[in-house]
């Protein structure tokens, strides 16, 4: 663990931390409010909004492994300081983006490289390292239930500031509260990394060791459907809850449900974490999404039934982070959790990519839906199986640091 300066206490970490968690988190999920009023406005498809936060997706995943490195290696202060800059300029350059490509380098490039830098990778990271194994698990998911929080709290006020104002001002305003991340990041940096403190195992020699387990990889491929499967609900479920004549408040308040309900799942996540398997939880999860998903498709659709789906996905939304996360740490240690976190992250963004701009592009050929709920079903049953043979043992080196 980290030494600690009187006042940066493991508490104090944590709050901060899950505050720059409530602010990048929730300005993120607000994205989805966006596509209707951008596109209309510029006469864009679907597929043109989607594909930038696709592509938001893949450079928040790409680039997560190196952030994840940096912050390892020489403190998360500086990564979370920057991203909190990138995000600013992302937003206010997505507002005034007149084209597809303006909105791709902006909502695409800059946003996804600013979510980079000051998610769950850096924030869990900090985490890892300051708090003890015993109760490393809850205090991730204290700091995702915050990230939840953030969807629960701003998606209320991006879609009040879009009525009310307009969608160019409401990012605006996004971008002041993405500011606030700035100072938040002086609590969270590391003094003893900032010259790039003694490690015990080099880095190439971490990666091979992750790269030579199962578990790492049967963990990676299944975080894939997790990304597919949030992302594409995130992006267009208020679309789709339109398209099938509910109005657009529904829609507003499905998202706003899943980020309360969030809160208890990321939360509750954690705690059972500390008791349980985390790798059958995961397993859980999964298969739980994938029939909440049939029945929801399978009832007649009222603002009820979308408001019970929603509330259901939510307890399921973020409750694999603390889990996913709590595995990486528990099986590889914590010197490297915020690289070897981003590696296992960057193929729930591939999940992302595909499932939001897969969204856009077979609803514009096809006018449903439909295959991309029936893809995410299978999904679910795909990645049950791939986390039930995980090995969460520590590592033999490992075992012996604790």
């Amino acid at each position: 663990m980290n030494e600690t300066k009187p006042w940066r206490t493991p508490a104090l970490v944590l709050l901060c931390g899950g505050l720059i968690m409530t602010v990048a988190m929730g300005g993120r999920h607000s994205f989805g409010l966006f596509l209707q009023p951008m596109s209309m406005a510029h006469g864009w498809g679907r597929e043109t909004f989607a594909f930038a936060l696709a592509m938001q997706n893949i450079v928040w995943g790409l680039s997560q492994p190196f952030t994840g490195l940096i912050a390892d290696r020489y403190g998360a202060g500086r990564v979370l300081f920057a991203g909190a800059l990138l995000y600013v300029a992302g937003l206010v350059g997505m507002a005034y983006a007149a084209d597809g490509p303006q909105l791709v380098l902006s909502a695409g490039l800059l946003i996804g490289l600013g979510l980079s830098c000051t998610t769950f990778s850096i924030v869990y990271g900090v985490l890892g390292r300051i708090y003890p194994p015993e109760k490393r698990s809850m205090a991730l998911g204290i700091a995702g239930a915050a990230g939840s929080f953030g969807q629960f709290a701003m998606l209320p006020a991006a879609q009040a500031l879009i009525s009310g104002f307009g969608w160019m001002e409401a990012l605006l305003v996004l971008a002041v509260a993405a500011a606030l991340m700035a100072p938040l990041s002086a609590v969270l940096a590391e003094p003893q990394r900032a010259t790039g403190g003694a490690h015990h195992q080099p880095v190439r020699a971490a990666i091979r060791e992750a790269g030579s387990h199962k578990g790492f990889w049967l963990l990676t491929f299944g975080y894939f459907v997790c990304g597919f499967q949030v992302v594409f609900i995130g992006v267009h479920l208020p679309a789709y809850l339109a398209d099938q004549g509910l109005s657009g408040n529904v829609g507003v308040t499905c998202l706003a449900l899943i980020g309360f309900f969030n809160i208890i799942g990321t939360y509750g996540a954690g705690w059972l974490g500390m008791r349980r398997s985390k790798k059958h939880l995961l397993a859980f999860i999964y298969i739980a999404r994938s029939v909440i998903i049939a029945l929801f498709l399978a009832a007649p659709l009222t603002p009820w039934s979308a408001y019970a789906f929603a509330a259901a996905m939510g307890l399921l939304w973020l409750a694999t982070v603390p889990l996913t996360n709590g595995i990486v740490a528990q099986v590889f240690g914590v010197h490297y959790l915020s690289m070897l976190g981003g590696f296992v992250f960057f193929s729930h963004q591939i999940g992302s990519f595909i499932g939001a701009w897969m969204g856009g592009v077979l609803y514009d050929r096809t006018g449903s839906y439909d295959l991309v709920w029936g893809i995410s079903i299978a999904l679910g049953v795909v990645a049950m199986a791939l986390n039930l043979p995980i090995d969460e043992r520590p590592l033999a080196r490992t075992a012996v640091a604790a």
